[in-house]
């Protein structure tokens, strides 16, 4: 088994992270290092849950934070084994998970090694199967076993996300719209009705959605409904009888998601809407004591995160949650993944401070 030197820098972490194979559902072999790394520190409660690991300090602070990270990748794209590109303006790592979001999770493995005593109490997340499915997920899981350990008064994802913070998040939710009509022979089309070219309509409702921008605490969300795929069709010589839109709304985290789906449904008035998918948003929370000082920490500036990540879970839980991590989400799941070092030892430099490290 790979063993991870917590002595070492974050930058050297996440070569050593990134070296570990970890697909979705093959976590096992990371997992067990990072457990066995985190045993080896005596301030921390360790626990396992599948191949998610908690590491939580117990010192009777005022507050507590949660810091997560996930240790799974998407597939590997002939980007392994890491490699390191000395530039003038700044070293990169390239190689599958640099970005996304193993940098992330060897700032985590340092500030749980090197801050003992933090000035508030702090819960380590390192979990499982994020890039997959949402049954599968590692946070899915804990919520529903260990609801406890996910609870504080403010979580971090270090999803990538430039070393700056992204507050919240948009939901997201997928619907199918579909028309009908009859079939006929492509020669004789005037006995059918063509339901392709129903769906006429439905794209030109779309074409002239108007997209909602409400403000929340202080930053400007952007909403999008936007056609994804169109299936239709039996054979060349036949009228369809059926076509259908799929359709994605990304909405702003003021929306529940049954207000997501009612506003879709009005949208499509009159037309058959099945929802097939469906993640709530994560409100800012940018008022809440902890996030007020680490957004003073990290220096005072919050963007918006127009994408979904597992902040919202930890908002289901009632618990505030941003994303604050090294790399350009843009690399994320490409063949030419990196992370810039500077990214990470400015997210690690940050976070210690505002856990009151040396």
């Amino acid at each position: 088994m790979p063993r991870l030197d917590l002595t070492a820098d974050a930058v050297t972490l996440t070569e050593q992270l990134v070296d570990i194979e970890s697909v979705s559902h093959h976590e096992q072999e990371i997992a067990d290092a990072v457990e066995e790394a985190l045993r080896s520190l005596g301030h921390l409660e360790v626990s396992r849950h599948g191949h998610t690991i908690v590491a939580r300090t117990d010192l009777g602070r005022g507050e507590r934070v949660v810091i997560a990270g996930h240790l799974d990748t998407v597939p590997l794209n002939d980007n392994l084994p890491v490699r390191r590109e000395v530039r003038p303006e700044g070293d990169l790592l390239h190689g599958l998970g640099t970005c996304d979001m193993k940098s992330g999770d060897a700032v985590i493995l340092r500030l749980a090694a090197t801050v003992p005593e933090p000035n508030r109490d702090v819960t380590f997340i390192l979990y499982e199967a994020e890039e997959v499915e949402a049954e599968f997920n590692g946070l899915t899981k804990l919520s529903a076993s260990n609801p406890e350990l996910m609870r504080g008064d403010f979580a971090i994802l270090m999803e990538p996300s430039n070393a700056g913070v992204e507050a919240g998040c948009q939901g997201t939710l997928k619907v199918e719209v579909r028309t009908t009509g009859e079939r006929a022979h492509a020669a004789r089309s005037w006995f059918g009705d063509n339901a392709i070219h129903k769906a006429a309509d439905i794209l030109a409702r779309l074409q002239q959605y108007d997209a909602r921008t409400p403000v929340i605490d202080g930053l400007e969300y952007h909403e999008g409904l936007n056609a994804v795929f169109v299936r239709g069709g039996v054979a060349g010589n036949v009228i369809p009888d059926e076509c259908v839109v799929e359709v994605n709304f990304r909405f702003a985290p003021d929306r529940s998601e049954a207000d997501a789906e009612q506003f879709v449904r009005d949208f499509f008035e009159g037309y058959d809407v099945t929802v097939t998918d469906s993640a709530p948003g994560a409100l800012p929370g940018l008022h809440v004591p902890a996030a007020k000082a680490f957004l003073e920490a990290v220096g005072g500036e919050a963007n918006p995160k127009f994408g979904w990540t597992d902040v919202a879970r930890f908002t289901g839980l009632g618990v505030p949650a941003v994303n604050f991590g090294p790399g350009d989400p843009m690399f994320a799941h490409k063949q030419d993944e990196h992370v810039p070092v500077e990214h990470i030892e400015r997210c690690e430099r940050l976070l210690r401070a505002w856990l009151g490290g040396e």
